[in-house]
């Protein structure tokens, strides 16, 4: 017979079955997600980022704006009346990877599309106290003068229509042509422009 004294002298027991137990608990928790439409199918109205919205997330993620901003509302009175309504699993299916976060030096950014104009976007990339004084955000200037990486955004996009995103021949094909003569800074703010718009805000 198994004691817990045994169990706690026996390092080697000890890590056996705190692993039997993490996968037991962790297949209960997660398996079934996988048979829950809600959690494996699109919300309504959702559609796969554009060529230029999808490259715009690629600047997201470089310039490592995660650290500071989450891009998920949780489900507490306190949040839903700052950000709007709590974020569902069926808006994340066609990120990959998704950017939740749980890091919030700046505000949660999963509501922020359409909140603002484009023209207070770019203000506040170059320079965001111009916009909010108090805000301690970097300025990100060069983003303006980059120009858009059109060069793989079509190997991008062949590559998530491989992990389920929907993406049409005719869509990729058109790819290059929509980043002509747009900047990084057009990219990001379209990204931003379309976070959290699947699923209105409750007013």
């Amino acid at each position: 017979m198994i004691s817990h004294d045994m169990i706690e002298r026996n390092q080697a027991l000890l890590i056996v079955l705190v692993i039997l137990v993490v996968a037991v608990g962790g297949l209960v928790e997660i398996v079934p997600l996988y048979f829950q439409k809600s959690v494996t199918e699109p919300v309504a109205g959702l559609k796969p980022y554009s060529p230029l919205q999808l490259t715009g997330r690629d600047v997201y993620i470089r310039e490592g704006c995660y650290n500071c901003h989450s891009q998920m509302v949780r489900p507490f009175r306190a949040e839903v009346e700052r950000y709007g309504h709590y974020s569902v699993a069926g808006e994340f299916v066609y990120d990959h990877p998704f950017q939740w976060g749980s890091k919030r030096t700046g505000p949660d950014l999963h509501r922020v599309g359409g909140r603002y104009s484009d023209e207070w976007h770019r203000l506040h990339l170059l320079d965001p106290r111009s916009v909010v004084p108090e805000s301690n955000m970097p300025a990100y200037p060069w983003l303006a003068r980059n120009a858009a990486n059109a060069e793989d955004v079509e190997a991008k996009m062949r590559a998530l229509r491989r992990v389920g995103v929907p993406y049409q021949d005719e869509e990729i094909a058109q790819a290059m042509g929509e980043l002509k003569d747009r900047t990084e800074m057009d990219a990001l703010i379209a990204y931003l422009q379309v976070l959290g718009t699947a699923v209105r805000q409750r007013q």
